[in-house]
Protein backbone atom coordinates (compact mmCIF):
# COMPACT_ATOMS: atom_id res chain seq x y z
CA UNK A 1 0.00 0.00 0.00
CA UNK A 2 1.96 3.02 -0.86
CA UNK A 3 1.33 7.01 -1.06
CA UNK A 4 2.22 9.32 -3.52
CA UNK A 5 5.45 11.41 -3.52
CA UNK A 6 4.08 13.71 -1.68
CA UNK A 7 3.09 11.32 1.10
CA UNK A 8 -0.66 11.26 0.01
CA UNK A 9 -3.40 9.24 -0.19
CA UNK A 10 -3.59 8.16 -3.86
CA UNK A 11 -6.87 6.82 -5.11
CA UNK A 12 -5.59 4.41 -6.52
CA UNK A 13 -4.28 2.82 -3.01
CA UNK A 14 -7.71 3.36 -1.44
CA UNK A 15 -9.47 1.51 -4.50
CA UNK A 16 -6.83 -1.35 -3.33
CA UNK A 17 -7.35 -1.28 0.15
CA UNK A 18 -11.26 -1.55 -0.34
CA UNK A 19 -10.55 -4.05 -3.02
CA UNK A 20 -8.82 -6.59 0.00
CA UNK A 21 -11.83 -6.22 1.81
CA UNK A 22 -14.42 -5.88 -0.68
CA UNK A 23 -13.65 -7.35 -4.50
CA UNK A 24 -17.51 -7.75 -4.83
CA UNK A 25 -19.45 -5.17 -2.54
CA UNK A 26 -22.92 -5.28 -1.76
CA UNK A 27 -26.15 -3.51 -0.52
CA UNK A 28 -27.53 -5.45 2.62
CA UNK A 29 -30.84 -4.02 2.05
CA UNK A 30 -32.82 -7.00 -0.33
CA UNK A 31 -34.40 -5.97 -3.39
CA UNK A 32 -35.73 -6.98 -6.90
CA UNK A 33 -36.44 -3.86 -8.63
CA UNK A 34 -35.84 0.33 -8.16
CA UNK A 35 -38.95 0.14 -6.87
CA UNK A 36 -38.30 -2.31 -4.35
CA UNK A 37 -35.31 -0.75 -3.39
CA UNK A 38 -36.51 2.86 -3.42
CA UNK A 39 -39.06 2.05 -0.27
CA UNK A 40 -36.40 0.03 1.40
CA UNK A 41 -34.18 2.70 1.45
CA UNK A 42 -36.79 5.12 2.11
CA UNK A 43 -37.85 2.61 5.20
CA UNK A 44 -33.98 2.47 6.01
CA UNK A 45 -33.46 5.81 7.34
CA UNK A 46 -32.91 5.49 11.17
CA UNK A 47 -34.10 1.93 11.24
CA UNK A 48 -31.92 -1.11 10.90
CA UNK A 49 -31.09 -3.07 7.47
CA UNK A 50 -32.08 -6.57 8.94
CA UNK A 51 -35.46 -5.13 10.21
CA UNK A 52 -36.09 -3.61 7.05
CA UNK A 53 -35.71 -6.40 5.19
CA UNK A 54 -37.88 -8.52 7.79
CA UNK A 55 -40.76 -5.62 6.97
CA UNK A 56 -40.26 -5.80 3.28
CA UNK A 57 -40.39 -9.32 2.88
CA UNK A 58 -44.17 -9.19 3.25
CA UNK A 59 -44.46 -5.73 2.14
CA UNK A 60 -44.17 -5.65 -1.14
CA UNK A 61 -46.29 -9.05 -1.18
CA UNK A 62 -48.65 -6.82 -0.47
CA UNK A 63 -47.54 -3.62 -2.70
CA UNK A 64 -45.69 -4.68 -5.76
CA UNK A 65 -45.56 -1.43 -7.65
CA UNK A 66 -46.50 2.06 -6.93
CA UNK A 67 -49.80 2.34 -8.06
CA UNK A 68 -50.53 -0.73 -5.28
CA UNK A 69 -48.97 2.08 -2.86
CA UNK A 70 -50.54 5.39 -4.26
CA UNK A 71 -54.30 3.44 -3.65
CA UNK A 72 -53.77 2.26 -0.61
CA UNK A 73 -55.56 4.23 2.77
CA UNK A 74 -52.78 5.61 4.88
CA UNK A 75 -53.59 3.82 7.64
CA UNK A 76 -53.32 0.50 5.91
CA UNK A 77 -49.65 1.25 5.14
CA UNK A 78 -48.93 2.79 8.38
CA UNK A 79 -49.92 -0.85 10.08
CA UNK A 80 -47.98 -2.52 6.96
CA UNK A 81 -44.61 -0.82 8.29
CA UNK A 82 -45.31 -0.09 12.08
CA UNK A 83 -42.32 -2.33 13.34
CA UNK A 84 -40.16 -0.03 11.76
CA UNK A 85 -39.12 3.63 13.26
CA UNK A 86 -41.17 6.94 12.40
CA UNK A 87 -43.87 4.17 10.76
CA UNK A 88 -46.05 7.31 10.50
CA UNK A 89 -43.93 9.82 9.04
CA UNK A 90 -42.63 7.35 6.63
CA UNK A 91 -46.03 5.78 5.22
CA UNK A 92 -46.87 9.09 4.50
CA UNK A 93 -43.52 9.71 2.81
CA UNK A 94 -44.14 6.41 0.82
CA UNK A 95 -47.65 7.15 -0.54
CA UNK A 96 -47.00 11.02 -1.32
CA UNK A 97 -43.83 9.50 -3.67
CA UNK A 98 -45.57 6.92 -5.44
CA UNK A 99 -48.48 9.55 -5.87
CA UNK A 100 -46.12 11.60 -7.49
CA UNK A 101 -44.11 8.31 -9.40
CA UNK A 102 -47.91 7.07 -10.81
CA UNK A 103 -48.80 10.85 -11.77
CA UNK A 104 -45.10 12.16 -12.96
CA UNK A 105 -43.30 9.36 -14.58
CA UNK A 106 -46.27 7.15 -15.78
CA UNK A 107 -45.46 4.70 -12.30
CA UNK A 108 -41.43 4.08 -12.96
CA UNK A 109 -38.75 5.27 -11.12
CA UNK A 110 -36.58 7.55 -12.79
CA UNK A 111 -33.19 6.84 -13.34
CA UNK A 112 -31.61 10.17 -12.97
CA UNK A 113 -30.62 12.44 -9.97
CA UNK A 114 -32.87 15.12 -10.97
CA UNK A 115 -35.93 13.39 -11.48
CA UNK A 116 -35.54 11.34 -8.68
CA UNK A 117 -35.23 14.27 -6.00
CA UNK A 118 -38.24 15.55 -7.05
CA UNK A 119 -39.95 13.08 -5.80
CA UNK A 120 -41.84 13.40 -1.90
CA UNK A 121 -38.81 11.74 0.47
CA UNK A 122 -36.35 11.24 -1.99
CA UNK A 123 -32.92 13.42 -1.28
CA UNK A 124 -29.69 13.23 -2.98
CA UNK A 125 -28.58 9.64 -0.44
CA UNK A 126 -31.42 7.78 -1.31
CA UNK A 127 -31.58 8.84 -5.06
CA UNK A 128 -27.58 7.93 -5.74
CA UNK A 129 -28.35 4.83 -3.81
CA UNK A 130 -30.64 4.01 -6.04
CA UNK A 131 -28.75 4.94 -9.07
CA UNK A 132 -26.02 2.74 -8.11
CA UNK A 133 -27.39 -0.30 -7.13
CA UNK A 134 -30.35 0.06 -8.91
CA UNK A 135 -29.36 1.30 -12.28
CA UNK A 136 -25.80 0.69 -12.02
CA UNK A 137 -24.80 4.27 -12.73
CA UNK A 138 -22.25 6.21 -11.29
CA UNK A 139 -23.73 8.27 -8.34
CA UNK A 140 -21.39 8.91 -5.19
CA UNK A 141 -23.46 7.60 -2.12
CA UNK A 142 -22.62 9.57 1.13
CA UNK A 143 -24.16 8.11 4.45
CA UNK A 144 -22.76 8.22 7.70
CA UNK A 145 -20.37 5.55 6.97
CA UNK A 146 -19.18 7.07 4.13
CA UNK A 147 -18.88 10.63 6.11
CA UNK A 148 -16.45 8.96 8.92
CA UNK A 149 -14.55 6.61 6.52
CA UNK A 150 -13.84 9.83 3.78
CA UNK A 151 -12.94 11.67 7.30
CA UNK A 152 -10.51 9.41 8.68
CA UNK A 153 -8.60 8.99 5.58
CA UNK A 154 -8.46 12.93 5.14
CA UNK A 155 -10.33 13.39 1.91
CA UNK A 156 -12.99 15.55 3.25
CA UNK A 157 -12.85 17.73 6.25
CA UNK A 158 -16.33 18.84 5.94
CA UNK A 159 -19.45 17.48 7.68
CA UNK A 160 -21.58 18.87 4.98
CA UNK A 161 -22.86 15.87 2.79
CA UNK A 162 -22.83 17.86 -0.85
CA UNK A 163 -19.32 19.11 -0.39
CA UNK A 164 -18.09 15.63 0.90
CA UNK A 165 -19.82 14.55 -2.46
CA UNK A 166 -18.21 16.60 -3.98
CA UNK A 167 -14.83 16.40 -2.48
CA UNK A 168 -15.28 12.58 -3.25
CA UNK A 169 -15.88 13.34 -6.64
CA UNK A 170 -12.75 14.90 -7.02
CA UNK A 171 -10.72 12.29 -5.27
CA UNK A 172 -12.04 9.18 -7.12
CA UNK A 173 -12.60 9.19 -11.17
CA UNK A 174 -16.33 8.55 -12.25
CA UNK A 175 -15.30 4.80 -13.20
CA UNK A 176 -14.87 3.94 -9.71
CA UNK A 177 -17.97 5.53 -8.36
CA UNK A 178 -20.26 2.59 -7.87
CA UNK A 179 -17.54 0.75 -6.61
CA UNK A 180 -16.77 3.37 -3.73
CA UNK A 181 -20.51 3.69 -3.41
CA UNK A 182 -20.86 0.53 -2.29
CA UNK A 183 -17.51 -0.24 -1.04
CA UNK A 184 -17.05 2.56 1.50
CA UNK A 185 -20.75 2.35 3.12
CA UNK A 186 -19.50 -1.90 3.77
CA UNK A 187 -16.05 -0.43 5.01
CA UNK A 188 -17.85 1.87 7.50
CA UNK A 189 -20.40 -0.43 8.50
CA UNK A 190 -17.95 -3.64 9.23
CA UNK A 191 -14.08 -2.44 9.54
CA UNK A 192 -14.48 1.33 10.27
CA UNK A 193 -16.87 1.70 12.69
CA UNK A 194 -18.02 4.82 14.57
CA UNK A 195 -16.76 2.91 17.82
CA UNK A 196 -13.78 0.50 18.03
CA UNK A 197 -12.71 1.03 14.59
CA UNK A 198 -10.90 -2.80 13.45
CA UNK A 199 -7.66 -0.91 12.88
CA UNK A 200 -5.51 -3.97 13.27
CA UNK A 201 -7.40 -5.47 10.37
CA UNK A 202 -7.43 -2.73 8.10
CA UNK A 203 -5.78 -3.15 4.77
CA UNK A 204 -5.54 0.75 4.74
CA UNK A 205 -3.85 1.28 7.82
CA UNK A 206 -0.72 2.02 6.52
CA UNK A 207 -1.99 5.16 4.77
CA UNK A 208 -5.00 6.22 6.85
CA UNK A 209 -4.03 9.34 8.92
CA UNK A 210 -6.57 8.77 11.44
CA UNK A 211 -4.69 9.92 14.82
CA UNK A 212 -7.25 7.56 17.04
CA UNK A 213 -6.71 4.66 15.58
CA UNK A 214 -7.42 1.36 17.75
CA UNK A 215 -4.47 -0.77 18.02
Amino acid sequence: MKKDKKGNLTEQAVIEGLKKHFPEPWIDLKFSNPFQLLVATILAAQATDKKVNEVTAVFFKKYPDPESIAKAPLEQIENDIKQINFYRRKAKLLKECCEAIVKEFNGKIPDNIDDLTKLPGVGRKTASVILVNAFNKPAIVVDTHVKRVSQRLGITESNNPDRIEKDLAEFFSKENWIFISKAMVLFGRYICKAKNPKCKECALLDICPYDKKNL
